[in-house]
């Protein structure tokens, strides 16, 4: 019976190189799905693997888009069913696909999809998939020009660097002049909100040397640059009356965008201590000010006293004062 079934494995396998080498793709892409599931019948998932990873690269090659994409879901399938430990070789294979599979092609959303579930088989802790699966497809997607995709995947990466200049590149050719400060903020912004500080600082740091319309800081000419500089600076610290001071003294730059206040109540949820900010507060303001006049820690309030009696301290003072 084995005997039989290897042999027929092998005249299946003899006709999809006939019909890889006459060039009739449909009748090859056939012939991938009848050995699909007579390895899965077998659970010869590694080797299964390996006949739809090369089956769906030939045909994407020689663009059979949709037969190359069915492919590929079956290789993200596959792969959630085998036994195959998570590895960088499989997220590489997976970013390559993806990329062939091209930005018109129905099936490549669900394969995107699967292909981040899967990617949590390593790393559970990353709840929208592994950053480096993340990175991947936000630079092929930087490279297709779908900013918005691009974005929304380097958000879920750790790769600041590449996030500042693809941030760099949407403003200079899109953005107004005014703007160039907005560009980042909310970038670094949504970052401390993810918890991921260390990708923010990159982001931030990288866009401010990179952009030609930025002068080397800090300080910077423009106020927000400089808020988002000082409130790094203060996350480190974890000093709530510092980011109290920082948000009244930049309230006019953070005021220029109406999201930009229920991140900073994230924020101070997240590395100061504060409690989420109940619906009749007025946003972080609000909840900064009630929690500070209250009464919620003596010492805290004395310093935020003492800190906001001192208006006119120059940035250089702050940082190495408070921001220690």
């Amino acid at each position: 019976m084995a005997a039989r079934r290897s042999g027929g494995v092998q005249r299946v396998l003899d006709k999809l190189e006939a019909s890889v080498t006459a060039g009739n793709f449909y009748e090859a892409h056939q012939m991938y799905r009848t050995l699909y599931f007579r390895y899965l019948m077998q659970e010869k998932y590694k080797e299964l693997l390996e006949l739809l990873y090369s089956g769906s690269k030939l045909l994407l090659l020689n663009k059979q888009l949709t037969s190359g994409a069915d492919l590929a879901n079956l290789f993200v399938d596959v792969l959630g069913k085998s036994s195959e430990a998570f590895s960088e070789e499989f997220l590489t294979k997976l970013s390559e696909l993806y990329g062939l599979i091209g930005p018109n092609v129905p099936e490549r959303e669900t394969y995107l999809t699967n292909a981040l579930r899967w990617s949590l088989k390593g790393s559970p802790q990353y709840k929208s998939g592994h950053p480096t699966l993340h990175k991947a497809i936000a630079q092929i997607s930087w490279k297709e020009k779908n900013y918005s995709c691009a974005r929304h995947h380097f958000l879920h990466s750790n790769d600041g660097t590449g996030f500042a200049m693809m941030l760099v590149e949407i403003h200079t050719l899109q953005g107004y002049p005014s703007e160039v400060d907005l560009f980042i903020t909310q970038v670094v912004l949504q970052y401390l909100c993810l918890q991921n500080k260390a990708t923010a600082f990159d982001t931030f740091h990288w866009y401010t040397v990179k952009h030609p319309d930025i002068k080397p800081g800090p300080p910077y000419l423009e106020p927000l640059l400089n808020f988002n500089w000082f409130l790094l600076k203060a996350i480190e610290s974890g000093k709530l009356p510092v980011f109290t001071l920082l948000c009244k003294k930049y309230k006019p730059s953070i005021d220029r965008d109406p999201t930009y206040k229920s991140y900073l109540n994230k924020i101070a949820t997240l590395f100061f201590g504060l409690p989420p900010a109940r619906p009749r507060n007025q946003g972080i303001f609000g909840n900064l000010m009630q929690l500070l006049t209250e009464g919620h820690d003596s010492d805290s309030d004395h310093d935020e006293a003492r800190a906001s009696q001192e208006p006119t301290r120059t940035n250089q003072s702050m940082d190495t004062e408070e921001l220690d």
